[in-house]
């Protein structure tokens, strides 16, 4: 299995680059065969199973924008590559999105997704529940991101905004999209293995680590009640 950190100088402003350390720790926790790459700016841009897009500022988002569309990022994904898109990256993944200021800039049109600028700016803690169970993580971002026909959110927020104050991210065929920093996989262990038995297509066998204690510990401060569905 092949994970490509995206462009960590452009897209790695909050320490997104982790999701990669914790998808590979707990790969080869169940000898699963992994290898992470960092892929930056002047790389030859590689084939890859999952690609990580994180968060980042307007300038680099824009810039990460156009290096993707010229080395046909999303026909890659089209293709059947994986992707896990994190702020600044769910709204590159989407129609269009505002920078600097109230400009609008051309996304890669995976999704039907539309950011524009919200205010207040989200930052804070963030509890999003998706199906049975609750994401935790950290938000800091002053998008507002609608979601068009077809196109499911990723989950209902609990506490926090993500796309609007009721919902976060988005889900579509091999597209995660979520507003949650931490990295969201190392905070939460459960939703990293569903990704992970994704990539693999069949169900992984059970893994207790000290970040599934953490994760129970981090919903009980965000939500003030236990992890348990």
């Amino acid at each position: 299995m092949k994970v490509a950190v995206v462009f960590p100088e452009l897209l790695g402003t909050y320490g997104d680059g982790g999701n990669a350390l914790a998808l590979a720790w707990r790969a080869r926790a169940r000898q699963i065969s992994v290898s992470v790459q960092e892929v930056h700016l002047g790389d030859e841009f590689p084939d890859a199973d999952l690609y990580l897009l994180g968060g980042g500022e307007d300038g680099p988002q824009r810039l990460a924008t156009e290096r993707l569309r010229e080395v046909g990022f999303a026909d890659r994904v089209r293709e059947g590559a994986r992707l896990l898109a994190v702020c600044a990256g769910l709204q590159v993944v989407g129609r269009h999105f505002a920078v600097e200021g109230d400009d609008t800039f051309p996304g890669l049109d995976l999704v039907p997704a539309v950011t524009v600028r919200g205010t207040p700016r989200a930052v804070g803690d963030i509890a999003v529940r998706v199906g049975s169970r609750l994401l935790v993580g950290f938000e800091n971002h002053g998008g507002r991101t609608s979601l068009g026909e077809g196109l499911s959110p990723l989950g209902e927020v609990v506490s926090g905004t993500g796309n609007d104050g009721r919902v976060d991210g988005y889900r579509a065929p091999g597209i995660w999209g979520t507003y949650l920093h931490g990295p969201v996989l190392a905070q939460n262990p459960w939703w990293c293995d569903e990704i992970l038995s994704e990539l693999v297509g069949e169900p992984l066998a059970p893994l207790e680590s000290v970040a599934d204690r953490l994760y129970a510990a981090r919903v009980r401060e965000v939500t003030g009640r236990e992890s348990a569905s």
